[in-house]
C-alpha cells in the first residue's frame, strides 16, 4: 500500500510479552502501521528468584548496524525509544536521528524494570535529559523518570507533575506527558500532557485488578503510531489514553508475579478498526 506508515521502535526485549519491543510491535500493529525494531537490551525475569531482573546490553556499534537497516527503507513517520543501557547506545541514536532527519520521535526514558527500584545505569539520566530529550517531539516518563528529568525527584501530586513537565519541556522537548497512572493517591488513574502553552488532564478509573505490565510502553507506543498516522501530538496522547486503558482492562494474569496488559483489547472492545 502506498500510505502504509513505518514506525521504528528502538528498546529492549521483554520475554514475556507485555513490555518493550513485543509491546510495542503489537500496538504499532493495532494502529495499522509496519513496525520495524533496533534492540537495545535483553531483560530476564527469573520466576524462580521472585522474577528477578536481569537486562543485558546490546553492544552501541551492534544498535548502529540495526539502525542503518531500519533507515535504508522508506521514510519512517514515526519512531520511539525505550529501555536504552547506556550512554554510547543513547548518543548513536540521536546521531541517527538528525542524520536522517526523523520527525515524530517518541522519547520513553526507561529507566528501571517494573518491580525493580534501581536505576538501570544512573547516567542515562542525565543523557537522556541532555542528548534525546531535546530531539523528542513527545516525552512519556512516568513519575519517577520525571522526577529524575527534572530534577524534582519523587512526585507526589499533580502540582508536583505539573512543574516537572514544565523543566522537561524547557530542556527540549516540544511536548510531554507524564504517565502517572496508578501510582497517585485517589481512584483515578492521572496522566498529565503539556504542550508549553497548557496543560491537561487524563483522567480515568483505577482498573482492579491492575494487570498493567507494559502499560508504559504500550501507552508510549500508541502515541508514536497516532503521530504516525498523521494525529497532532495531544490528539495522540488522548487516543492513546483509550487505547492502554482497554488494553489494561483487558489484561490477564501472567503468572503469580505479573498482571500483563493485552494489545488487542481496544479494537476487541470496540469492533473496530484504528
Amino acid at each position: 500500500m502506498a500510505d502504509t506508515k513505518l514506525t521504528l521502535t528502538i528498546a529492549g526485549n521483554d520475554a514475556s510479552g507485555g513490555a518493550g519491543i513485543a509491546a510495542d510491535l503489537k500496538t504499532f500493529a493495532e494502529y495499522g502501521t509496519y513496525g520495524i525494531a533496533a534492540l537495545t537490551t535483553i531483560a530476564m525475569m527469573d520466576p524462580d528468584n521472585n522474577w528477578k531482573h536481569n537486562v543485558t546490553p546490546i553492544d552501541a556499534e551492534v544498535v548502529r548496524g540495526q539502525l542503518k537497516t531500519a533507515t535504508a527503507g522508506p521514510k519512517i513517520a514515526a519512531l520511539k525509544t525505550g529501555m536504552l543501557p547506556n550512554v554510547p547506545v543513547i548518543e548513536v541514536i540521536a546521531e541517527t536521528i538528525r542524520e536522517h532527519s526523523l520527525e515524530n520521535v517518541v522519547i520513553d526514558p526507561v529507566m528501571v524494570c517494573k518491580g525493580e527500584d534501581e536505576v538501570l545505569n544512573p547516567e542515562n539520566a542525565n543523557a537522556l535529559r541532555d542528548i534525546l530529550t531535546p530531539l523528542a517531539t513527545v516525552a512519556t516518563p512516568n513519575l519517577f523518570e520525571a522526577g529524575q528529568l527534572s530534577g524534582l525527584g519523587t512526585l507526589k501530586n499533580l502540582d508536583d507533575m505539573k512543574k516537572a513537565a514544565k523543566i522537561i519541556h524547557e530542556s527540549g522537548a516540544q511536548n510531554v506527558v507524564i504517565k502517572g497512572g496508578k501510582a497517585l493517591d485517589g481512584n483515578k488513574a492521572i496522566d498529565l500532557f503539556y504542550d508549553g502553552n497548557e496543560f491537561t488532564v487524563l483522567e480515568t478509573e483505577k482498573i482492579e485488578p491492575a494487570t498493567n505490565h507494559g502499560a508504559g510502553c504500550t501507552f508510549a507506543a500508541a502515541i508514536t503510531a497516532g503521530l504516525a498516522r498523521g494525529l497532532a501530538p495531544k490528539e495522540a496522547v488522548l487516543k492513546a489514553k483509550e487505547f492502554v486503558t482497554e488494553a489494561i482492562r483487558s489484561g490477564f494474569e501472567y503468572n503469580q508475579f505479573v498482571g500483563s496488559v493485552f494489545h488487542s483489547g481496544y479494537r476487541l472492545s470496540k469492533q473496530e478498526s484504528i
